[in-house]
């Protein structure tokens, strides 16, 4: 990846072959956030590592990390990879919500750079206890920290069915959302759903099955579940706040988002934050005085090339957006 010194090169962070674990747009996410000796990086979605141990590599001999995850198997195989790096890497648990008091606690204010890498693991999906994915059959979970708040088969047999209708429209976009929430609140009342594959057989019984679907007709739902289990939306809107007043002058953000409503709200931020005055078009005079703290680096979001999309199937929806904090 880089021409480094022997010494410098990593090991990895657990059996990424096994899983499938491969960092998603890892030259661009490089090229943008150009870490150096010297520098100080958070890592907000630590994950299976992969984008970590880049950057590592790319600031040696003395740059620091701070990897933040709120998964404890991430953190675990953060803690491996500290082990392995004495005095470069520092390890948080926690949500990157919260990556202001994190960042400050680990001495990582201010930074030269934060990456964000949105959305679920390879790991996660992979493990049928985590329940993420309809793929297997596995308990009805999908809480990044397993340790922490209701799960999904909670929200799945409490919720009324009107509400969990508007949840699976707003968070998974379903165009069939009231139709499977009354399917759901019919199969309920019998016995509680608890499982992964009781949920997307549901689901297919309920718009009438795949036939020929690009996508599985439990997609989107299985989408709106994860997204309000761990309130993502309101996370990443915390963190982009959080890692832009983090930020050095000259200190580079960069996002990875892999559907529309986290590429909105990054778009949207970083569009904000790059502009002036954000008084309504109607207002005559700039009354909000408004300055920009950041200069956009993508003026459209960067993605896969074709061979990555071939080779890794799971970019083949990242969009990358990346900013840099002006002086």
């Amino acid at each position: 990846m880089l021409d480094q010194p022997a010494d410098h090169i990593l090991p990895p962070t657990g059996d990424t072959q096994s899983t499938g674990h491969r960092p998603v747009l890892p030259r661009e996410t490089l090229e943008l956030l150009a870490p150096r000796a010297g520098g100080r990086y958070i890592d907000g979605t630590f994950g299976g590592g992969g984008h970590a141990r880049a950057i590592l590599e790319a600031s040696a001999p003395d740059g620091r990390l701070l990897a933040i995850d709120a998964d404890p198997a991430a953190v675990a195989r953060a803690r491996l990879l500290a082990a392995a790096n004495p005095g470069r890497l520092a390890v948080a648990p926690g949500n990157f919500r919260d990556i202001v008091p994190l960042a400050r606690a680990a001495g990582f204010d201010p930074a030269d750079g934060v990456l964000l890498d949105l959305g679920v693991s390879s790991f996660q999906l992979d493990q049928a206890e985590r329940g993420f994915s309809f793929r297997f059959s596995g308990p009805l979970d999908m809480r990044f920290n397993p340790l922490t708040g209701p799960s999904a088969a909670d929200i799945v047999n409490s919720y009324p069915a009107q509400e969990l209708a508007q949840l699976l429209f707003e968070f998974g976009e379903e165009p069939k959302a009231r139709r499977i929430a009354r399917a759901i609140e019919r199969e309920r009342q019998a016995t509680p759903i608890t499982t992964t594959d009781r949920l997307a057989a549901i689901i297919e019984r309920a718009v009438g099955g795949r036939r020929g679907k690009a996508i599985h007709p439990a997609t989107r739902t299985f989408q709106a579940l994860r997204i309000a289990v761990n309130q993502e939306l309101e996370a990443l809107r915390q963190g982009l706040a959080g890692a832009i007043a983090l930020l050095a002058p000259g200190g580079r953000m960069v996002v990875i988002s892999f559907h529309s409503l986290e590429d909105r709200i990054v778009k949207s931020v970083l569009r904000r934050e790059a502009s002036g005055c954000v008084c309504p078009p109607e207002t005559p005079v700039c009354v909000c005085g408004h300055q920009p703290q950041l200069r956009l680096l993508t003026r459209r979001p960067v993605e896969a090339t074709p061979e990555e999309a071939a080779d890794n199937p799971r970019s083949r929806s990242a969009k990358l957006r990346a900013a840099e904090r002006l002086p």
